[in-house]
């Protein structure tokens, strides 16, 4: 069952079953509950269960979802994460990405088969991740799916990540038609939905806000677990100093490149000079102010697209999903631009948020339900896969 609580002006989610914790440092965490285990044995005409891969970037997911056939909310029967972490001042390679989910997908799979109390008898159909993403690892993700295809006699169903991001999102959360804010490594998109399409308002024109943390966070070395825009988050918070970055808002699009290299130059000048002044304060510029000052720029380059789109199309509800949507800085923005507006902002925690199978079992069966399917010779992956290509026939 989920359950949506409110939490400082935002909606946020809490969540009773059989979902894990979020992975941290390369390791699964074990279930907080394991009530729903067992239950759903044996197969029953009543309900449709999905198989979801996810491993578009450096997170291997696997999740099992239930919908029941007569509606009512979404039912979480396992939802486990596994990341490569690769070393401080380093980004992960899509060859390295690629060997770590080639060796942790089929335990993960028993594991998640094992945690929802199923047996492939249980399973309608398996969904993976068909795009975007990078290369390798999504191969590795599209093989493995095949596999399981063949040697269980399941259809299969190709999943656009970012529909994954955003139908688990109105699931967890029960926004019901919100501007979507779609901020991850890979992308940075707000989206609107509108005849069966989610269309696109504004986007990056370069790196992604979530590639533009990273990086920065390579520049200073900082580690990259449990990942590197959640460490520049917890340095953010420490900084005092705002301090002069470019501003780049085109229309309703965004560019993080330029913000990236100013913010590098202001890093190499504070390492050969660390006893730099602010000159309005007197007082000495550190990393947490550089942190601080990055978040403070792009989040609220985001915010004013987001708003824009708001206007637009006439709704007064904002949905953060990806990655990025984790940070608390992000809400705590988004959330005072929706309050003056007489609007709400949903969010919803790190299981979620983060890449993780379970979104890609969720729109991969409300795909399924509407008679969609991808046959094995067309079960390929892609590393470009527009959002507004997918068509939503789940929704009126």
């Amino acid at each position: 069952m989920v359950e949506a609580i409110p939490l400082r002006k935002f909606i946020f989610v809490r969540v009773t079953g059989p979902c894990t914790a979020p992975l941290i440092g390369g390791h699964i965490q074990e279930p907080h509950h394991d009530t729903l285990k067992g239950l759903f044995r044996g197969k029953a005409h009543s309900k449709m269960i999905a198989l979801g891969i996810e491993g578009s970037a450096n997170k291997l997911g696997v999740g099992l979802i239930l919908h029941p056939a007569k509606g009512g909310p979404a039912r979480i029967l396992a939802n486990i994460r596994h990341t490569y972490v690769s070393p401080p001042g380093e980004g992960f390679l899509p060859k390295d990405t690629a060997k770590h989910h080639r060796a942790w997908i089929t335990r993960l799979v028993k594991k998640a088969m094992k945690e929802a109390g199923i047996t492939v008898d249980d399973l309608d159909c398996i969904c993976y991740t068909k795009g975007p993403g990078m290369g390798a690892p999504l191969q590795s993700v599209a093989v493995a799916a095949r596999m399981l295809s063949l040697l269980w006699g399941k259809e299969l169903v190709g999943v656009n990540h970012c529909v994954g991001h955003i139908e688990m999102g109105r699931e967890i959360t029960g926004a019901q038609n919100p501007v979507v804010l779609y901020v991850s490594g890979g992308n940075t998109q707000v989206i609107a939905y509108a005849e069966q399409r989610y269309r696109i308002f504004g986007e990056a024109l370069d790196i992604a806000v979530g590639n533009c943390l990273d990086r920065f966070a390579r520049t200073l070395n900082i580690s990259n677990d449990p990942a590197p825009g959640y460490n520049i988050e917890q340095l953010a918070k420490q900084g005092v100093h705002l301090l002069d970055l470019p501003y780049a808002v085109k229309g309703m699009d965004c560019s993080f490149s330029g913000i990236l290299a100013s913010i590098d130059i202001l890093a190499a000048s504070l390492k050969a000079n660390p006893g730099q002044v602010d000159s309005f304060t007197g007082g000495p510029i550190t990393t947490a102010d550089l942190c601080f000052s990055l978040q403070e720029t792009v989040f609220a380059m985001l915010v004013e697209i987001t708003e824009r789109a708001m206007a637009h199309v006439g709704s007064n509800q904002v949905l953060i999903v990806g990655g990025v949507g984790c940070n608390e800085r992000l809400q705590e923005m988004m959330g005072l631009m929706a309050r003056d507006r007489g609007g709400s902002v949903f969010a919803i925690d790190e299981r979620f948020c983060i890449d993780n199978g379970i979104m890609i079992a969720h729109a991969g069966l409300l795909a399924y339900r509407t008679g969609f399917r991808t046959l094995l010779d067309e079960s390929t992956c892609t590393q470009r896969f527009r959002t507004d290509e997918v068509y939503v026939k789940w929704r009126d």
